[in-house]
């Protein structure tokens, strides 16, 4: 049996596109985007995350490029800190923890925002307590400032 070159690679694109397409469904089924409630309820547990003064988050105002905005969160006596972004693809953005000979809790990054939208912080505190906090960041396009 002779085979010409246009032959062989619509054989090979059929072979690549029936290895494909269930490796593509998998991935699609298997992963469900999660609510910024269940990450929350995920995180604590199920236990109520109060919305007060424990835990700090340093944002700017408006950050004039998305794909870098500086975040920081500060919260004392804390043994962990999730930080979420409610308006991106995928809300979770970082965790930290902390140790018990950490000097303190606090964490700075960059993280990407696809939106203005307000970022989330929950802290599990040294007692088993949760503690949430959000601060609003605009994100203009294109740097014009609107």
């Amino acid at each position: 049996m002779n085979l010409d070159r246009r032959e062989v690679l619509a054989t090979a694109a059929a072979g690549a596109a029936l290895i494909a397409l269930p490796l593509a469904a998998a991935a699609q089924d298997g992963e469900t985007v999660k609510t910024v409630d269940e990450l929350i309820a995920e995180f604590t547990g199920g236990a109520d995350a109060v919305e007060g003064d424990g835990v700090t988050i340093g944002a700017p105002e408006i950050a004039e490029n998305g794909n870098t905005v500086p975040i920081s969160v500060d919260a004392p006596g804390a043994s962990e800190i999730l930080v979420l972004a409610p308006g991106n693809p995928t809300p979770p953005v970082a965790r930290f923890q902390f140790g018990a000979l950490a000097g303190s809790q606090a964490a700075s990054t960059r993280i990407r925002l696809a939106q203005t939208q307000d970022i989330v912080a929950v802290a599990k505190l040294a007692d088993g307590s949760f503690v949430r906090s959000s601060a609003n960041v605009k994100v203009t396009i294109g740097g014009c400032g609107g």
